[in-house]
């Protein structure tokens, strides 16, 4: 069986990492969009993903770990990418993928918290399984808004996200 807080550890900087990628993709999405109500949950979505990412080095730091200066480049490049990319890839793009994301980001945090209460972190557990609720949240959004558009049905066979 792998170690508890090893596991919880390289969740939370995976998961550190990816708020980061979230965050400044989610910053390029909403600026690409015209005033709507879409453009103002997606500006409250990235305040989220900040507030998560803090949290997370939070949990790193009582944890006695940092963040993966590697990861964090790779990630920090990957959302500003993403983020640019949001200006010339239409609108649908965007919106599906940044769901079906969040779909995944939901579970590593539910995973997460298995793993702080194995170590009997029950704050950790409070504080991860709140972060989970809140990427479900983003989830059901984003699945929202791109239900009935007519690429979805082709995006989901061959991207997957049920």
């Amino acid at each position: 069986m792998p170690d508890a807080k090893a596991s919880l550890i390289r969740i939370l900087q995976h998961a550190y990492s990816g708020e980061v990628a979230a965050a400044y993709a989610y910053r390029g999405h909403w600026k690409s969009l015209k005033e709507s109500p879409e453009k103002e949950q997606i500006k409250k979505i990235e305040a989220e993903e900040w507030d998560h990412r803090r949290r997370v080095g939070e949990w790193l730091e009582k944890l006695g770990a940092k963040p993966r200066a590697a990861r964090e480049k790779v990630f920090w490049t990957i959302g500003r990418t993403l983020g640019l990319t949001c200006h010339v890839s239409g609108w649908f793009m965007p919106m599906y993928f940044a769901g079906r994301l969040e779909s995944q980001n939901s579970v590593e945090y539910e995973d997460a918290a298995a793993f702080a209460k194995e170590l009997k972190m029950d704050d950790c557990v409070a504080d991860l399984v709140d972060m989970a609720r809140v990427e479900v949240e983003h989830e059901v959004f984003f699945r929202e808004v791109v239900t009935g558009h007519r690429l979805l049905p082709m995006m989901k066979k061959i991207f997957g996200w049920s």
